[in-house]
């Protein structure tokens, strides 16, 4: 965990709460790249999870940037409905599935892309707060990938890679034959 991070779970309401050490570490790394926009929350929404887990704790500069795509409008959607999690803010959900949404557009792994420490991580998170979903990744493929494939199963359309999948070291691994 990052000095930000740390920072941040030390203005937490629970500093043992899971999901504000999830989303201190989703955002001090965001805030440690210096690209906080990338988050895809917009200041508002920003201002609201901060409120809401590190009272007191403020960051200038909060910009949306992220492009709001047709994928990122189902893939929010998705992770909307499977989130069946009932013990946290709803606000906090729909602000975990826009990070995630604004991490699916960059090229390279989701987990590195959202700033975590591998793989693991992802699935942990996932696990957390889309147990459903997760079940459904009965081969093990990559997140991000997967995340891609169950946003084309519900469009009722043939699997494709997430946006920024083509600018992956590993789209050739995990898209064979698309290079």
């Amino acid at each position: 965990m990052n000095s930000t991070a740390r920072a941040l779970l030390d203005r937490a309401i629970d500093s043992n709460s899971p999901d504000s050490v999830l989303f201190a570490r989703l955002i001090g790394a965001r805030i440690e790249q210096g690209d906080l926009p990338l988050l895809g929350l917009d200041a508002g929404a920003l201002a609201n999870l901060i409120g809401r887990h590190f009272p007191g704790a403020t960051f200038e500069h909060f910009l949306h940037l992220t492009p709001r795509t047709a994928f990122t409008r189902d893939l929010h959607a998705l992770l909307m409905w499977h989130d069946r999690t009932t013990t946290r803010h709803r606000d906090d959900a729909h602000g975990l599935a826009t990070i995630i949404c604004a991490a699916s557009l960059r090229p390279d792994h989701l987990w590195r892309d959202l700033g975590l420490s591998g793989r693991d991580d992802v699935t942990d998170m996932l696990t957390r707060h889309y147990p459903a979903l997760v079940a459904r990744n009965v081969t093990n493929m990559r997140w991000k990938k997967f995340l891609a494939a169950e946003v084309a199963h519900a469009r009722g359309e043939a699997p494709t890679c997430a946006p920024g999948c083509p600018g992956c070291e590993d789209y050739a691994f995990c898209y064979p034959g698309n290079r």
